[in-house]
């Protein structure tokens, strides 16, 4: 079974009892059981708990931060110590920055237009949102996308290995997170 960048699932004649193929994918979601069944020329998909596989990509439905913290504390095996985590947490950093500076250096499917902010002198701070820019044009190709979303989800992986270390719960750092923008809106200042 190959599994690419993008993580489709390459099935071709693949067909086991019953019409079914089933398989263990064991990189990304050790011990997970998928089945699908080939219809019609038509790839049609079982759920298994909650891992199903939507327009040939390997998706994640109604995943939970905890249950993502679970897996990676079953698949992290040789950086384990914390000086490990910290120093890969950061190079991932690195390779999403160099993905999305590739984005606009090699393959040109965005482009960055930096300068400085035009914010006039006399607004209120709810109007501030439409003067601010992004400073980038265009929409990332397939293929940059593949990358970048590849590179965010090691760092991902990541960040949960140091939250595990560190005895602390994503999911409840999320919340935390999110209930103080919630209050806080346009006023928390980030």
């Amino acid at each position: 079974m190959l599994l690419s960048i993008k993580n489709y699932i390459i099935l071709h004649g693949m067909v086991g009892v019953n019409g079914h193929f089933n398989f263990y994918q064991s990189v990304l979601f050790p011990l997970i059981e998928i089945s699908i069944c080939l219809t019609n020329s038509v790839k049609a998909v079982y759920n298994i708990d909650s891992y199903i596989i939507a327009r040939g990509n390997l998706g994640v439905k109604g995943l939970s931060w905890d249950k993502f913290q679970d897996t990676v504390a079953d698949c992290l095996i040789r950086h384990k110590s914390i000086l490990d985590v910290l120093t890969k947490f950061q190079e991932t950093t690195a390779r999403v920055n160099r993905a999305v500076s590739k984005s606009v250096t090699n393959c040109g499917c965005i482009q960055i237009n930096a300068k400085k902010q035009q914010v006039p002198s006399e607004i209120r701070l709810y109007e501030l949102v439409s003067y601010m820019d992004t400073h980038t044009k265009g929409e990332l190709c397939d293929n940059c996308r593949e990358i970048i979303e590849l590179e965010i989800g090691n760092h991902l992986f990541y960040l949960a290995a140091l939250c595990n270390i560190l005895e602390l719960n994503l999911e409840d750092i999320l919340c935390a997170e999110n209930e103080k923008l919630s209050t806080l809106g346009i006023y928390n200042l980030s």
